[in-house]
């Protein structure tokens, strides 16, 4: 009798450490799919931050051009026909106007001005014969050739390839604006996003952009695209793991050029199909709250968002503070 049970309670000492190391695994399991999901909501994040400002980049760039030669932009303040006096801190820009289709060439060859981050690449503006920026919905097409980008500060770099169009909706020219009406431009664009990991996905751009005069241009961006479910879409595709994404602009996006045009304040919401939400708000200090002074980039001075984001499978809320 005494050797049935001390059988019986073998059996049930053995059971049950395999129920505790059972547990203990799936335990370890949970943290290191925790710690995954994190690293890849952090990540994208910042990917989406980078590869939406550099894109704008490469819009505001692009109208300077335009803006920069008489001939291309139609402008009545130069009689002459010769070059307003505009640059690029970090490219060089060259024109031809003679062609059946005018071209404006942007080759980067470098620092900028504030010393955040390097470009290195080609962007073509294709110009239709006879149109002049200036005219209200006058379009150009816009072709960016491995446009690789280098952030100063972590060595982080993308690489992006693809097509955008510019429209000026409502006509007019930026170096008017501080005598005239607000100016609208619309953008929509298919891009290449190639990371540091070599992983290189497809995303797509639509957005609307106004801008004012307040001390300097104030460019103003919301989004323009809806699948139907979400609209208010700036940008949508896949993140480098795989998983497809929708960014509403749910706050306006402002950019100032009295802060060196750095995105100054919004609110980004963006929804996953891993059933991910998040929501990404700019135009902060490091603590999380709203910057008081515009950062001084040129001597190690952020900007920085702050991500909210929610996990849908298990309704934990999770937050992030990152500089961009």
């Amino acid at each position: 009798m005494k050797t049935k049970n001390l059988f019986r309670l073998t059996i049930l000492a053995a059971s049950f450490s395999t129920v505790l190391l059972g547990c203990k695994k799936d335990n370890s399991n949970s943290t290191t799919d925790a710690t995954t999901t994190a690293t890849n909501v952090q990540t994208s994040s910042d990917d989406l931050t980078m590869v939406s400002n550099e894109s704008n980049n490469v819009s505001n760039d692009a109208v300077a051009a335009l803006n920069g030669n008489a001939t291309i932009s139609g402008s009545t303040g130069r009689m002459d026909g010769a070059n307003i006096n505009i640059s690029i801190c970090d490219a060089t820009i060259t024109y031809d106007t003679t062609s059946t289709t005018k071209t404006i060439t942007i080759v980067y060859n470098g620092n900028n001005c504030s010393g955040n981050r390097t470009r290195t690449g080609t962007v073509t503006i294709a110009v239709p014969r006879g149109q002049h920026w200036k005219k209200a919905g006058s379009a150009v097409n816009i072709t960016i050739d491995a446009l690789t980008i280098t952030r100063i500060k972590d060595g982080k770099t993308i690489v992006i390839n693809g097509t955008k169009t510019i429209t000026n909706t409502s006509g007019g020219l930026l170096q008017d604006l501080a005598t005239g009406s607000p100016i609208v431009h619309d953008i929509t664009a298919d891009l290449s996003i190639t990371f540091s990991s070599g992983l290189t996905r497809d995303w797509h751009v639509s957005r609307h952009r106004v801008f004012t005069y307040d001390n300097g241009i104030v460019e103003t961006v919301t989004g323009t695209h809806s699948d139907g479910t979400n609209n208010n879409i700036a940008i949508w595709g896949t993140t480098r793991f795989g998983i497809a994404f929708s960014n509403m602009i749910t706050t306006p996006k402002v950019f100032a050029q009295s802060c060196d045009f750095n995105l100054t304040s919004g609110q980004d919401s963006i929804t996953r199909s891993d059933k991910i939400t998040s929501v990404i708000t700019y135009g902060l200090d490091a603590d999380g709250n709203p910057a008081t002074a515009c950062p001084v980039t040129s001597t190690g001075g952020f900007y920085y968002a702050k991500l909210v984001w929610t996990n849908g499978n298990n309704g934990k809320v999770y937050t992030y503070i990152f500089p961009y």
